[in-house]
């Protein structure tokens, strides 16, 4: 698999993180505004220089297990607003997750994120299945995968530890034969 990658969509590039990028991801992973939606709490800079750190070295692995995409406007390519990761997991399997900064929201920027990097999946890593796992509360995310074409499978229970508390999520996949980027 070729390293760096880039996807052109839409409204976005999707590409490779640089150490570069840790304080517009901050904006995004260390805010509880979006963290609160995650599977995961508010980071702190040096956390979000670790992620970077790691996400880095694991894009360079072979073979690669996860596609952790910064997300740019098209046009902005320096700028990170968000991001967008497939983690291969099981046979032709893999799990979607995506955010962007709240400044962000509404412009439909994690949708293109979320089209644009399930038809990579589908069409260049030859997966079968993508799933995604939202928070019953995320109530724009969930209508997000469903215009994208995902189908509701049913409720993790007590799925992840977020915020002091567990929570749901609810399990959405969308399979080869079934994917029409909208």
């Amino acid at each position: 698999m070729p390293y760096p990658i880039r996807i052109v969509g839409d409204k976005v590039v999707l590409r490779e993180f640089t150490p570069a990028d840790v304080d517009d991801v901050l904006e995004i992973i260390g805010d509880d505004q979006v963290t609160q939606w995650l599977s995961f709490d508010s980071r702190s800079h040096a956390e979000a220089t670790a992620m970077i750190r790691g996400t880095v070295e694991r894009a360079q692995q072979e073979p690669r297990a996860e596609f952790y995409l910064a997300v740019t406007a098209r046009g902005a390519e320096e700028r990170v607003i968000g991001f967008a990761r497939i983690g291969l997991a099981g046979v032709k399997a893999g799990k979607l997750g995506y955010a962007t900064a709240a400044k962000v929201w509404g412009h439909g920027y994690a949708t293109d994120a979320a089209r644009t990097l399930t038809a990579y999946a589908f069409q260049e890593l030859g997966l079968h299945r993508v799933s995604a796992a939202i928070g019953p509360e995320n109530t724009a995310s969930i209508a997000m995968v469903e215009k994208l074409g995902f189908t509701k499978e049913g409720i993790l229970r007590d799925h992840v530890f977020t915020n002091g508390t567990w929570r749901d999520s609810v399990l959405y996949s969308v399979l080869a034969h079934e994917w029409q980027a909208p």
